[in-house]
């Protein structure tokens, strides 16, 4: 089974953005992560945890930090046309959650760890019966 039949739509938000309204837009779409563009570019990610991490823990006001300030600018991707497996692999290597799936350098779609739980069934059905 290939990433692109598991894969969700991603969110995303301006790297100049606040981490309030990266909490807001997490909170509203019930969602975990945003990536992170500058202008088209892939930028980063930003997650729940970098948010507990890096402002609230440290005691920070989140209307007064930039998404870029704590954001994780290693951004590690896959593609809709790798298989789940590899993709797993790579979740696993790295201990991330969430993978950002690129094509042709755009930004196509997100895999988290919670879709390929949800999708378990028919991903393991998928490599027991062809």
């Amino acid at each position: 089974m290939k990433v692109k039949e598991i894969m969700k739509h991603v969110k995303t938000i301006s790297s100049n953005s606040s981490v309030r309204d990266a909490a807001r837009t997490m909170n509203e779409h019930k969602i975990g992560s945003l990536v992170v563009m500058n202008g088209k570019k892939l930028s980063g990610i930003i997650t729940e945890r970098d948010i507990l991490a890096k402002v609230t823990a440290a005691d920070k006001i989140p209307s007064r930090v930039s998404v870029v300030e704590i954001m994780t600018s290693k951004l590690i991707t896959t593609s809709p046309d790798d298989f789940i497996d590899d993709a797993v692999y790579l979740m696993i290597r790295n201990k991330i959650k969430k993978l950002p799936v690129v094509e042709n350098g755009e930004l196509v779609g997100m895999i988290t760890s919670t879709d390929i739980v949800a999708n378990s069934d028919e991903i393991g059905q998928y490599y027991l019966f062809g």
